[in-house]
């Protein structure tokens, strides 16, 4: 099979949308599948207003279905709904291509985090854009209950999986000059990860972000007492995992949360509001779901870490790539 992904999220940048393509066309192709992800490293591009880490393809229509017409793909995904992903869609609706879709991030709840506009009405534009779509791919059950709320159609589901490899029960040597225990959040910092909620909290011992972004600045002078680590990779990421004590995820706007499976697998229990991502990736006795944070804190301190990569263990890349290819749609090339 010839697979063309169309995303606006792509390397360079770091977040989990880009891990969950990467590794799944990864296993696609070990198994002997063709795959093409088209990014915005193919086009002009701007910068996202207030993130300029992301940026947004410039007109890409043209350039785009040339590239479509230059590979010659047997299924389509659009994973995203920013403008590579309209350019997409509107390509397949012209050639009546059929087409998946998946929703990887709760742009409604974003959108009102950062400019106050009312989430309904960016459901209104996200139900449009996969209304087409022969099927969209969400990630919990949770997150599908709600789109079927909402409207949406379709609605197949698509779980994701962990690197067991990389995240590890590794030694537990990080964070040593720092006072005990530690509370690590990983992932970007902007305003919409909630992060802010986590550093109030008045905790024992210390606090940890490994990560970046456009709030990484403010928060820094507002909490001058937090050690901020920057990006982390690899093996340095394993054991920034293995070496806390607890996963601090303030997030209530995320679909999933890889990070949550990572810190599991390197045997952290989780601390989480219970929204949609930790009501379905937590499970008994590897993290602590609260409604006040610092309550869930304290309670995910008690965890056990073996259970914890028990639990990470039942989540595979292979399971997740299998689950991806088999609802996918074959287009009739000649239409």
């Amino acid at each position: 099979m010839r697979l063309l992904i169309a995303s606006d999220a792509w390397h360079p940048q770091v977040n989990g949308v880009v891990r969950t393509l990467s590794t799944v066309a990864t296993h696609l192709e070990r198994d002997g599948d063709v795959v093409e992800v088209i990014g915005p490293d193919r086009f002009r591009t701007v910068p996202l207003p207030s993130y300029p880490d992301i940026r947004l393809s410039l007109w890409p229509g043209r350039r785009l279905a040339r590239l479509v017409d230059a590979f010659r793909p047997d299924a389509v995904h659009i994973a995203t709904e920013g403008p590579l992903g309209w350019a997409m869609r509107r390509i397949c609706l012209r050639r009546g291509w059929p087409f998946t879709t998946s929703l990887h991030t709760k742009f409604p709840d974003y959108l009102q985090a950062r400019t106050g506009l009312p989430p309904h009405l960016a459901w209104a534009v996200l139900r449009r854009f996969h209304a087409p779509a022969a099927r969209t791919f969400a990630a919990t059950r949770s997150l599908r209950e709600e789109l079927a709320r909402r409207g949406f159609r379709h609605i197949g589901a698509w779980t994701r999986g962990v690197d067991l490899g990389q995240f590890r029960t590794v030694p537990r040597d990080a964070w040593q000059g720092l006072p005990r225990p530690v509370s690590l959040y990983v992932g970007r910092v902007a305003v919409e990860k909630n992060i802010e909620a986590f550093l109030r909290l008045d905790l024992p011992g210390s606090k940890v972000v490994v990560g970046d972004g456009p709030q990484r600045a403010e928060l820094q002078r507002r909490h001058p007492g937090v050690h901020f680590a920057g990006w982390l990779q690899g093996e340095a990421l394993s054991r920034a995992y293995a070496g806390a004590d607890v996963f601090v995820f303030p997030s209530r706007t995320d679909t999933f949360g890889l990070v949550l499976l990572e810190a599991m697998a390197c045997g952290t229990p989780v601390a989480a509001y219970p929204v949609t991502g930790p009501l379905d990736v937590v499970a008994p006795g590897t993290g602590a779901l609260d409604r006040d944070l610092h309550r869930a804190v304290l309670g995910a301190l008690a965890c056990d870490r073996e259970a914890c990569r028990r639990h990470a263990e039942t989540f595979s890349w292979e399971e997740c790539t299998r689950s991806f290819r088999d609802q996918l749609v074959l287009l009739d090339r000649r239409a």
